[in-house]
């Protein structure tokens, strides 16, 4: 398997069969395993594997690093039904056409106000101090309001077009960046237009049009 980082988080790819068993024994240190179940010279279908051994809908890093990984100029990179188009920029980074962004009106959630956002998978962003993660992020993934638990991600607005944020990701626990999760915090604070969301891991670019959503940043082999 070959590894692979963007933004901080770090992903195997395998070309081969893979079982939740063969994925909490192989998974080590990293937050997740891409497993490509189909490809082609610029196209790739592949199932996201959380190190727990469940399965993620989506993810925006992950799907930048298979782009990455298949080498081509654009790329379309399937994961269930959603497609991700992507293509590579004058700078070395890729651009990814993510789709549909769906935002939910702000609810109470174990005393805390929450916007839902769907990106192909679930996240909870709660505005307030990113230091806050450790706390809220585990009492909201496995709360009751989300029975299939969910993405957290804790928010502060630094200005117009600039937030900082921190994630938890389901079924792993807190990551240095994740694509969707910039994707969410974007638009559950600005709705459209640029948006720089800067996480430890480094600062992604999102651009938020007419309820679509598109993503910047780097993929880079590790080994």
């Amino acid at each position: 398997m070959e590894r692979w980082e963007a933004h901080g988080n770090v992903y195997l790819v395998a070309e081969r069969d893979l079982t939740a068993e063969d994925v909490r024994i192989e998974v080590g240190e990293a937050d997740g395993i891409v497993q490509v179940i189909a490809r082609g010279d610029d196209w790739a279908d592949v199932v996201i594997w959380n190190p727990d051994g469940s399965t993620a809908e989506m993810s925006g890093n992950a799907t930048r690093i298979v782009a990455a990984w298949l080498g081509a100029e654009r790329t379309r990179v399937r994961v269930g039904a959603r497609e991700v188009v992507g293509r590579r920029t004058g700078d070395g980074q890729i651009a990814q056409e993510l789709g549909e962004v769906k935002v939910f009106p702000p609810e109470r959630v174990a005393g805390l106000e929450v916007t839902s956002v769907d990106v192909g998978n679930p996240h909870a962003v709660v505005l307030g101090d990113p230091r806050d993660l450790p706390l809220i992020g585990p009492l909201l993934e496995t709360h009751p309001r989300f029975p299939r638990r969910t993405n957290v991600q804790v928010a502060r607005v630094d200005g117009p077009g600039r937030v900082t944020a921190r994630v938890w990701e389901r079924g792993v626990g807190e990551t240095r960046a994740s694509g969707t999760s910039a994707v969410a915090v974007a638009a559950a604070t600005h709705g459209e237009g640029e948006v720089i969301v800067s996480f430890p891991g480094g600062d992604l670019l999102v651009r938020l049009d007419q309820g679509c959503a598109w993503l910047t940043g780097p993929a880079r082999r590790l080994a």
